[in-house]
């Protein structure tokens, strides 16, 4: 039986600029053929424009993108990941 379920990476970055750059190294260093989908994600109560986080959802689906890596790649640009 194949307990594999589909995984959703959400890494979380500090704004579009950092956001874009890491969806350009997803390609180069993972292989990602499928383009991120980036969503600009205005913190819960902010209404400065500045204070929105970019997120970059990578879609995962046979479980192949190192969750460690992806953290090391978030952490390059001062963000995280989430896994969903």
């Amino acid at each position: 039986m194949n307990d594999t379920h589909p995984t959703r990476h959400v890494l979380v970055l500090p704004d579009r600029d950092a956001a874009e750059e890491v969806a350009e190294a997803l390609a180069e260093r993972f292989g990602v053929t499928e383009e991120p989908q980036l969503v600009r994600d205005a913190l819960a109560g902010e209404d400065d424009a500045e204070d929105a986080q970019w997120l970059v959802v990578v879609e995962d689906p046979d479980g192949t993108y190192d969750a460690a890596r992806l953290d090391l790649l978030a952490a390059e640009y001062d963000g995280w990941r989430e896994a969903e």
